[in-house]
């Protein structure tokens, strides 16, 4: 701990010594300024890179002129201004506007020229060419800005809807344009993002890999640790801006998250004044109802908002399966259903106030809460041979409780465009109840006896983070920071058992355990990017991150699980082409810590065919991505197509080995035995057919090797692998209609998925939606229907090794209809932009889906599909 501090106070101090403004901006494709910030007085020429050589003619000409937005008359500021010869249509010199929207170019030489003026957010603009002499001094006077979605750091490619772009390293796909997803939760927008991918159980994966981090405003949550599925189902999709994919992370990142990072962006009000938001839904699978308010007047900005999401779903399943114990063949079959009666609610508080100028503070106070209550009924036969063993009858009754909390308070410092230092703290905790009751009864109904396991966890996070960024010259940046992260996980979990309707006891053969799993984390990165005036662009960094651990079992069992340090390299080149093509290439190491669900030793059976339990020795896993991506706009159509490829070693790998009892059940659980080898493609589109109507839609698809070791016939340890091949697409279209109407379509499908022990069945979804604004667009009425003209899906899970076999058929009744309603109330007069505040990002915890194709995830318990 005391290490761990000691680094962040150096680099705190390193940041301190380093924090002097210089005279120059650093403008790389796919940035603009961080947010807004100033100057802090200073009025010396900025300076952004434009291409321009150092060695440039000099003279002593002047050029001088004002930036004004074409309406709101506004000053537009740090705008580029690139002063480019008529002859070579080159860029001589550059400069950026100032706060108050004034540029100035100065010791210019005698020749013949125009100006070029380009902003994100803001259509390029040339001057007339002119001419100057030795000695002039050319006044320009006000030159009016016109707002555009198309800008030279991103390429919008939905036109009017302006649904997805692809920036220099992430993909952004713009979820307020989605009809269908509105009154649905984080998990229905996700389904719609190119490259990503959500089962019926509401896992996400990346290229086929569930190994990413999720982060909501850039910031972990120690629920989204916990399982990734139900923190996105506290989140609604109302209030979601944007999804940002990130396949090749800059060393500025944590090193988690071996596929990439998904980053949530939600909607932030810059509506002057008091304004108070409504969005409602009813649905025959569910309900949600959403209130949030926002107070902003002059440098204070105050938010608060509530989210509650009733859900009711219901599902069938079967299930057959052979395990050997020892000589003796065992064969089981199970019939089951579920009904689902989840409730999810999120509550948040903030604030932002502007100190100064250009300082900036930032607090958010985040409180989710999950009550998740499933019925299930399991008929299960045993057989040996031909013989009927014994046949079981369960009324389960399953609770996975959680409440959680996220504070975090940030400082910012902008000394100009791009230069700025930020310090960033938050504090996460989530409490955990995992239990089950069962009634075990008799074929008539007779109650026999009944079973409790009892599962408490908190997961906690401490962090603390720095960080600052500097332009070198021209061309150049250099960013470095450093970074704490304090963890601690406990888990405590008992069985009980009960005769008849008799009083519940200690159950001798499932002893009570605990674990106890402190984790600090020191990490500290430098990342450097240069662009060239030939317009390629280099970033390269590394990051150093030290581990160190300790464990606990059952109150005092060390389990010596040794500290670990990492060196995480990475790199990203891209080329700008003509005709607005772009090629990029990266590669980078990740590392992907094991998660709660995978550490935590409870051994769940509340079905004991499919008993999970996890590995609290479990190590890191360490991936190598390699990615080449072009991207290319022809006419109106937007094409992007890119291969990658990952190599995993000591991949934390699922794990299924039949169980020591005659109920014939499997048991999972994890290991760091795997080697994965993944290599694949995918492209996607966007095209606008007419000014309202576009479409977009992709494909994608990737080849896996996966390798393991699993126990033989023999009880020996033998090595496995499995190779398979999984295609996915999908394909959107939004009409903007008249008098306020638009309607969407929207359509998805994902193949089989290879595990090392079998492969988990193929899935699709498909919605329709209308919407119809309100009267100065105040708001919307809906309606949408999602996979309405079928009874629902049915998928098939299919697992083999020496041991044993399984094939899990689930009929997931999820035909949904819903209507929704938004409304807006309150003062609304739009404010300047307020600066981008900076926060932590912990994206590097596992989450407890199984993490990867050679593992896969734990199949759909017979009774019990988690909704959607």
């Amino acid at each position: 701990m005391n290490k761990l501090f000691s680094f962040l106070l150096l680099t705190l101090g390193l940041c301190g010594g380093l924090i002097q403004p210089t005279s120059a901006q650093f403008g790389p494709p796919g940035g603009g300024p961080p947010g807004g910030g100033f100057g802090g007085g200073d009025n010396r020429r900025k300076q952004e890179f434009t291409g321009v050589t150092e060695d440039a003619l000099k003279g002593n000409a002047k050029i001088s002129g004002l930036l004004i937005d074409s309406l709101t008359n506004k000053p537009v500021e740090f705008a580029t201004v690139a002063l480019i010869s008529t002859q070579t249509n080159k860029p001589i010199d550059g400069t950026t506007s100032d706060a108050k929207g004034q540029f100035t170019l100065a010791k210019l030489a005698p020749g013949d020229y125009r100006l070029q003026y380009s902003f994100i957010g803001y259509k390029n603009q040339d001057s007339k060419p002119f001419t100057i002499q030795k000695g002039t001094d050319l006044k320009m006077g006000a030159v009016t800005l016109m707002p555009d979605v198309r800008t030279l750091s991103e390429v919008v490619v939905s036109g009017q809807a302006a649904m997805i772009e692809e920036k220099v390293d992430r993909l952004v796909f713009n979820a307020d344009k989605d009809l269908t997803s509105k009154g649905g939760d984080a998990s229905d927008v996700l389904k719609r993002v190119p490259m990503l991918s959500v089962d019926l159980d509401g896992n996400v994966s990346l290229r086929g890999s569930q190994n990413i981090r999720v982060l909501i405003n850039n910031k972990p949550s120690t629920i989204v640790a916990a399982n990734v599925a139900d923190a996105l189902k506290q989140l609604p999709a109302d209030m979601i801006k944007s999804v940002e994919v990130i396949t090749s992370p800059s060393a500025k990142y944590d090193a988690e998250g071996a596929a990439g990072i998904i980053n949530i962006i939600t909607k932030k009000n810059t509506l002057h004044g008091l304004t108070l938001n409504v969005d409602a839904g009813v649905g025959i699978r569910g309900s949600n109802l959403g209130m949030n308010g926002s107070y902003r007047q002059g440098k204070l900005g105050i938010t608060l908002g509530g989210f509650g999401r009733a859900m009711y779903n219901r599902a069938s399943s079967s299930l057959d399966q052979t395990t050997l114990l020892g000589s003796q063949l065992l064969r089981t079959s199970q019939q089951g259903t579920a009904f689902d009666k989840p409730v999810f609610g999120q509550y948040t508080f903030g604030f932002d106030y502007d100190l100064a100028k250009n300082q900036s503070l930032s607090a958010n106070v985040r409180f989710g809460t999950r009550n998740f209550i499933q019925e299930q009924n399991q008929l299960t036969s045993s057989f040996a041979g031909d013989s009927l063993l014994r046949m079981t009858n369960r009324d389960v009754d399953r609770r996975d409780l959680s409440n959680s909390v996220d504070m975090n308070l940030d400082y910012v410092r902008t000394f100009k465009p791009q230069q700025e230092w930020s310090i960033s703290t938050q504090y996460s905790r989530t409490g955990l109840t995992n239990n089950f009751y069962a009634d075990l009864l008799t074929n008539t109904g007779e109650l026999t006896g009944r079973q409790r396991n009892l599962n408490n966890n908190t997961n906690g996070e401490l962090t603390f983070q720095t960080d600052y960024q500097t332009p070198i010259r021209k061309n150049q940046l250099l960013e470095f920071g450093g970074k704490a992260i304090m963890r601690q996980v406990d888990s405590r979990y008992q069985y009980q058992v009960g005769i008849g309707s008799g009083g519940l006891v200690f159950d001798p053969t499932n002893p009570s355990g605990s674990l106890a799993y402190s984790q600090n984390i020191g990490a500290g990165y430098v990342s450097y990017t240069y662009v060239t005036p030939s317009k390629y662009s280099f970033k390269v960094g590394t990051r150093y991150e030290h581990t160190g651990i300790s464990a606990t079992a059952n109150e005092g069992i060390n389990l010596n699980i040794p500290s670990y340090s990492n060196l995480v390299p990475s790199l990203n080149v891209s080329k700008s082409l003509k005709g607005g093509t772009t090629v990029k290439a990266g590669y980078n190491r990740r590392i992907q810590r094991p998660g709660l669900q995978q550490l935590n030793p409870n051994p769940n059976a509340a079905n004991p065919q499919m008993i999970m339990v996890g590995n609290p020795t479990l190590k890191p896993e360490l991936t190598d991505n390699v990615e080449l991506s072009l991207s290319s706009t022809i006419k109106k159509t937007y094409l992007n197509a890119s291969l990658f490829g990952r190599l995993t070693e000591n991949a934390i790998t699922q794990i299924r080995l039949p169980s020591d009892t005659l109920a014939g059940g499997i048991i999972t659980t994890f290991q760091n035995i795997g080697v994965q080898r993944t290599m694949g493609a995918n492209v996607f589109f966007n095209t606008n057919l007419t000014p309202k109507w576009s479409i977009n839609g992709g494909l994608d698809g990737y080849y896996v090797y996966m390798q393991g070791i699993t126990a033989g016939a023999d009880g020996k340890s033998m090595t496995i692998s499995n190779t398979g091949v999984s295609i996915g697409g999908r394909l959107m279209s939004q009409l903007q209609l008249n008098k306020g109407w638009s309607a969407q379509v929207f359509s998805f499908f994902r193949g089989p998925n290879p595990q090392l022990q079998g492969t988990t069945g193929s899935f699709y979804l498909y919605s329709l939606g209308v919407r119809k604004d309100l009267a100065n667009k105040r708001g919307s009425i809906g309606l949408a229907g999602e996979n309405f003209l079928t009874n629902g899906v049915i998928m098939r899970t299919n697992l083999n090794s020496p041991l044993l076999s399984q094939t899990n058929i689930t009929h997931l009744y999820n035909a949904n209809v819903k209507v929704t309603f938004s409304y807006r109330i309150g003062k609304m007069t739009f404010e300047e932009p307020r600066r981008k505040a900076r926060s932590v990002s912990n994206d590097d915890v596992k989450g407890d889906g199984g993490g990867d194709n050679g593992g896969g995830q734990q199949p759909a318990a017979p009774a019990g599909v988690r909704p959607r």
